[in-house]
């Protein structure tokens, strides 16, 4: 792994680019098949998806080398729990531990940018990640995401994502907590400043922080536009200075939707790569986060655009 820890990571840089979409992109190409349990968490053993997935990697990580900026980047696992893997025919086959291999073996083809590369082993919640009322109770989740987190733990740190629930947050705060390894935590928010099961932030940070020993290392909010995302973090009632200082960086859709209409949408909502790299870059100025990357929408040519005006922050 990376020879930086990634609190020094964070501590040396002034903004880290984040990638853009992934299975999103690999489902729009219309001839690769997702697995119905484990998405693209299994394209690293055939060689066609393989090299469908890496390619979409490399143009992100060419990017970051081209704009000299540090990037992370997500091993493709947030569906590879224990139960899928057994659903999916993979049981006794190391399917997060292979993917954190094969994203090393990837960073190590860039030289000397490889330093500046972060890879997190990413994890989401069990069900729909739109659908709060799906969301594991925190004993539960505890229970259900420990085995993954664990396979996780060569990767550089570990990424909760798209977190729709305070109660399987909390879980899964617990999970990573048990590994002693560094890790994250990250919402889908609403423009009121609270998650999707109406938690207000600053009481989610506030019980989380307060539940798991070690507490996260940071926060990040995700699949949200950014506009809601500006909206939920500058909201009066719902979150606070504190929220402002532990939410440390935004992966951003290009959809300014609702999660409910998000998941109902039948096409692609697009934006324009320039409006999306201004926009998402603003939120470095206005309110200092410092992960910057794309969700649902995105693509090169975004992440392009954001890298382009991060580099003038550098």
């Amino acid at each position: 792994m990376n020879n930086i820890s990634i609190v020094e990571f964070l501590q040396n840089s002034t903004c880290i680019l984040g990638e853009g979409a992934v299975i999103e992109r690999l489902r729009r190409s219309g001839d690769l098949e997702l697995d119905p349990f484990l998405v693209n968490s299994a394209f690293i053993y055939q060689d066609v998806k393989r090299v469908a997935m890496e390619t979409i990697y490399r143009q992100y990580l060419d990017i970051g080398r081209e704009f000299d900026l540090p990037i992370l980047i997500s091993t493709p696992t947030w569906r590879a729990n224990r139960e899928r893997i057994d659903a999916a025919d993979y049981s006794g086959v190391d399917v997060n531990g292979d993917n954190v291999r094969f994203f090393d073996a990837l960073r190590k083809c860039y030289g000397a940018y490889a330093r500046k590369v972060i890879i997190c082993g990413l994890m989401s919640c069990r069900g729909d990640a739109y659908s709060p009322a799906d969301a594991l109770a925190v004993d539960a989740a505890l229970s259900f995401h420990a085995w993954q987190a664990e396979k996780l733990t060569r990767s550089d740190f570990i990424l909760a994502a798209t977190l729709p629930a305070l109660s399987e947050a909390t879980g899964l705060a617990l999970a990573l907590a048990a590994t002693g390894k560094p890790y994250i935590i990250s919402f889908v928010a609403r423009p009121e400043g609270t998650l999707l099961d109406g938690t207000p932030l600053k009481d989610a940070i506030a019980a989380i922080d307060a539940a798991a020993t070690p507490k996260p290392l940071a926060y990040m909010i995700n699949c949200t536009h950014v506009s809601f995302a500006r909206a939920a973090l500058t909201n009066k009632a719902n979150s606070s200075s504190l929220v402002r200082q532990r939410v440390i960086g935004l992966l951003a859709n290009t959809a300014a939707l609702s999660p409910e209409d998000l998941n109902n949408s039948k096409n692609l909502v697009e934006e324009e790569p320039e409006t999306f790299g201004k926009s998402v870059a603003a939120m470095h100025r206005e309110l200092g986060l410092k992960i910057l990357g794309g969700c649902c929408g995105t693509d090169d040519r975004h992440i392009r655009s954001l890298a382009a005006q991060l580099a003038t922050e550098v």
